[in-house]
């Protein structure tokens, strides 16, 4: 998937006067090197699980990796639709940042020995991963992988305040 520009549009109503939407492509800079992200998922009974998770951005979006047997895995089996959070733990600095979108699962090996080599790019040997019969492999277990199509993303402003929408067109 090729990547996608969004629409940005500025809330005014929840940010300082004379601040600007933020910029895409610094949400995007910041989303690429964010090494730890919160996913939320929807499991059968309606109710949310949340956990924390590495990402890699590559061609335009973020990519998840799980074993077909956690509960995220059954999670996205049944409702692809999720949320990525990251961000800072401050009041008066940094971005906090949340994609909301649908994880669409990867099986073609090409495909993913690209996202492999992003995933071994941002965070090292630690998180090297062989690829074949479409998922992950990484020591003796086995990774699904997705990419998450953002549809919406936020970004929160702190220093000064700002609340900044991006859409995805389909």
């Amino acid at each position: 998937m090729a990547a996608r520009e969004p629409v940005t549009e500025l809330d005014a109503r929840y940010g300082e006067e004379g601040v600007s939407a933020v910029p895409w492509a610094e949400a995007e800079r910041a989303l690429a090197t964010a090494e730890l992200f919160w996913l939320t998922t929807v499991r059968p009974d309606g109710q949310p699980h949340v956990t924390p998770l590495i990402t890699a951005w590559h061609d335009g979006a973020p990519w998840i990796t799980t074993g077909p047997e956690e509960q995220k895995a059954r999670n996205l089996a049944g409702n692809p639709r999720c949320t990525l959070v990251t961000g800072c733990n401050t009041l008066h600095e940094g971005l906090d940042l949340v994609v909301e979108g649908r994880a669409v699962r990867e099986t073609d090996d090409v495909r993913l020995r690209a996202v492999a080599a992003a995933f071994l790019d941002k965070y090292g040997e630690e998180w090297h991963f062989e690829v074949g019969d479409g998922a992950f492999h990484h020591g003796a277990g086995e990774a699904h992988v997705f990419e998450v199509r953002p549809a919406t993303a936020y970004g929160f402003g702190k220093a000064p305040y700002s609340h900044t929408r991006w859409r995805f067109a389909d």
